[in-house]
């Protein structure tokens, strides 16, 4: 097993949209193994493949609900309802939390590593981790669904504290 570094804000990679999966193979089960031992070295309760420098669509989560580590490969959010602000971070933007909105619930179909078609859906964390790490694997950040206002001051920090200026 192999644990990752974790790319973090400003890296290409976590900007751009991840390819499908074609085939689960070997390697996409070495893949997911190393991501769910990079995901609690971290520690963290999801990781996209991208927040390790892979542009493969493959996410691994724990919503810390006694259900252990899950993988969904080529997930896709199929439905979303409602709304809930929560105090969120990333592991890709470390030591930074906002309240986020986002729908309070999310449905995601998906992949499993046998090749079988899987859906995860939840409220609370759970929803939250779907759309996070989806939102990760199609290119995206928390820091967009932040207000503008509030987005704008949020680089601001993140670029000052990556120079080092305070």
């Amino acid at each position: 097993m192999t644990i990752h570094a974790i790319r973090t804000f400003g890296d290409p990679v976590l900007r751009m949209p991840t390819k499908a999966i074609e085939d689960i193979d070997a390697t996409v089960h070495n893949l997911a193994r190393d991501m769910i031992e990079t995901m609690y070295d971290a520690p963290g309760v999801g990781l996209a493949a991208n927040q390790i420098g892979i542009g493969r669509r493959i996410a691994v989560f724990d919503a810390q609900d006694d259900l252990g580590p899950r993988v969904m490969i080529n997930p896709v959010i199929v439905e979303t309802s409602g709304e809930f602000e929560y105090d969120e971070g990333c592991l890709s933007v470390p030591g930074y939390y906002w309240e986020i909105v986002r729908p309070g619930f999310a449905r995601v179909q998906a992949l499993d590593l046998d090749g079988n078609e899987v859906e995860y859906a939840g409220d609370g964390l759970l929803g939250r981790v779907l759309q996070h790490e989806v939102g990760h694997l199609n290119g995206e950040l928390l820091i967009d669904h932040l207000p503008k206002r509030v987005r704008k001051k949020a680089l601001k920090e993140i670029r000052e504290d990556k120079l080092g200026i305070n």
